[in-house]
């Protein structure tokens, strides 16, 4: 793990933050594969694990109470009902009006996707009135295989509802803005060389505008943001170790 995460980030507290998430993450290989979107993830917000105030605002989301009060990695969200698996969330974001829950991908969009699959339970009166998107987008997912092709939106739905449960039931995160920041590379090659077809990556594009039109106006607001934009956004901040780390990022990842 010391040769994945960049010098200077606390690297105790990362470790820390994986070692209590499901999935596995550094015991099973998976942080430390070259296409690992988890140690893109880390290394980019590992920095305000410590400082949550110094992280930049990401593009679009200067109505959100910014700054951060706290920032984590790997947090999992709990559905209304006991049992069955949770969303874990890439980062969890708490600012003073809202709670955001990043989704970090990397080269997933570009792999050969498995077949969206959600359970009962999603099905179930929970969820509000105000959530009539992702349930549109979760009805299109078991009635049509191929809705989506790239976008895994089986996923971004499941984190939705997480953060919706999480501002209703937990009272530290009651009343806040419930917000899901996708947040995604556009990597140029695959680790061995091998060329990302571009028709791939604009494939992705258009599934995220397609997603955000259905979602829009619901409870959980989703705002899609690319690695490229966030990271081009941070080379001008005023604080020059948040812009040495943006360069340090994109000098190592190429997201």
């Amino acid at each position: 793990m010391e040769d994945v995460l960049l010098p200077g980030l606390p690297h105790d507290l990362i470790r820390a933050c994986y070692a209590a998430a499901p999935g596995n993450e550094i015991e099973s290989g998976k942080f430390s594969s070259p296409e690992s979107s988890a140690a893109l993830a880390a290394n980019t917000f590992g920095l305000f694990l410590v400082e949550p105030a110094a992280l930049p605002p990401p593009p679009g989301s200067e109505t959100w109470g910014w700054p951060a009060l706290s920032v984590c990695l790997e947090a999992v969200l709990r559905f209304p009902w006991r049992g069955g698996r949770h969303p874990c969330l890439d980062v969890l974001v708490e600012t003073s009006t809202a709670l955001i829950g990043v989704e970090s991908k990397r080269y997933e969009p570009f792999r050969i996707k498995a077949d969206a699959s959600l359970s009962k339970a999603y099905w179930r009166r929970v969820w509000g009135n105000a959530m009539t998107g992702y349930e549109r987008v979760r009805d299109n997912l078991r009635d049509n295989a191929d809705y989506f092709t790239r976008l895994d939106a089986a996923q971004l739905v499941k984190h939705a509802f997480g953060l919706r449960t999480a501002v209703h039931r937990e009272e530290r995160w009651r009343g806040k803005r419930p917000v899901l920041l996708y947040l995604y590379a556009e990597p140029e090659q695959w680790p061995d060389g091998r060329l990302v077809p571009k028709a791939d990556i604009e494939t992705h594009r258009a599934e995220i505008n397609q997603f955000a039109e259905t979602v829009a106006g619901d409870e959980v607001a989703f705002h899609p943001c690319s690695y490229r934009k966030l990271l081009s956004a941070w080379y001008d901040s005023p604080d020059e170790i948040v812009r040495s780390h943006a360069l340090a990022v994109v000098t190592h990842f190429s997201p």
